[in-house]
């Protein structure tokens, strides 16, 4: 069970290559509705949460852990990847990450020069008057509320208290004078960046290539604020109808090396496996914002988990920013 667009061969080749075809795919929009229908009976081999995720799933008994011994590529992980929260115990391996990525800012250089070069890099472009109308944000908590709490400083932007969020709040509102849209459909984020009509929106490094191949100067941005990264993986069901050998084949074939240059290459992630990035030109990996990955690790800020109760305040705090209120 995965999410929309890794459902492919290329993902796992070695796999493909032993068994004649991929695995069958159950698609999910979001972690939620995912646990929520494994909670309600059902059962894959495997699933792929993010680390935000992995405790909250954990906690929902319905897992268990991998025997490092079988993971033939483990010792090839990035070493920050490895000490992920929750994801691994003296039982073993619970949470094998497999993608790793960013979200930050992607905008027209040309348009919007001063912000140009990773000394100016910031994500206040999104809440300057001066570009009022051609802005966007994620309409997610992760991409507004988030994001609004690292301009405004805040030290830990995924456990604020009341003062905090007042204090993002009114920056947020601010933001909203000036924004074109609060958007869900990234296509039309591309769409305008294209014509023009857009000058910076958040947005992920899978936008670059595209708008690039058209000739259009785009910029993915490292912020100084710090760019937003999140790695995702591989957990296995206790009760998993599938053959072990299956699962751990799986797991090795997502772990490859080959399977990390299609995802570099194609989606523009990073990927567990370190050497993935030896035959990727440097090029290539700049236009993505990953020129020198392990530094993503010191200077990125990774998504946290945010306690049930307090994600709500920051959704309705959205909400109510969305409302005028």
């Amino acid at each position: 069970m995965t999410w929309v667009g890794y459902d492919t061969p290329e993902a796992m080749p070695a796999y493909v290559a032993k068994y004649g075809g991929t695995p069958d795919f159950t698609i999910f929009g979001e972690e939620e509705e995912g646990l929520t229908k494994m909670r309600a009976g059902f059962t894959p081999d495997v699933s792929h949460p993010c680390n935000y995720s992995v405790g909250r799933w954990r906690r929902s008994g319905l897992f268990k852990a991998l025997d490092t011994a079988r993971l033939e590529h483990y010792a090839d992980l990035w070493p920050e990847l490895k000490d992920i929260p929750d994801s691994r115990d003296e039982a073993g391996i619970w949470f094998f990450p497999w993608e790793w990525g960013t979200s930050s800012v992607l905008f027209r250089t040309d348009l919007a020069p001063e912000y140009a070069g990773p000394e100016n890099n910031s994500w206040k472009i999104l809440f300057d008057p001066k570009y009022a109308g051609r802005l966007g944000v994620f309409d997610a908590v992760d991409g507004a509320v988030i994001v609004a709490a690292l301009v405004a400083g805040v030290p830990d932007p995924f456990a604020m208290n009341d003062a905090e969020l007042a204090q993002v709040k009114a920056l947020m509102l601010e933001q909203r004078k000036v924004l074109r849209s609060y958007w869900t459909d990234v296509s039309s984020i591309e769409q305008g960046l294209a014509t023009g009509e857009i000058i910076a929106s958040y947005a992920w490094p899978f936008s670059v290539a595209p708008l690039k191949a058209q000739g259009i100067p785009v910029e993915y941005m490292l912020p100084k604020e710090g760019i937003l990264t999140y790695a995702c993986g591989l957990m296995v069901l206790k009760d998993h109808p599938g053959p072990e050998e299956a699962i751990y084949d799986l797991i090795n074939a997502m772990q490859s090396p080959e399977s990390g240059e299609w995802l570099i290459r194609t989606l523009g992630l990073g990927h567990s496996n370190m050497k993935s990035f030896a035959n990727i030109e440097p090029t290539v990996l700049a236009d993505v914002g990953m020129a020198d990955p392990a530094t993503l690790f010191t200077k990125g800020v990774l998504f946290q988990p945010i306690e049930d109760s307090l994600r709500e305040k920051y959704g309705q705090m959205l909400l109510e920013v969305k409302g005028g209120l």
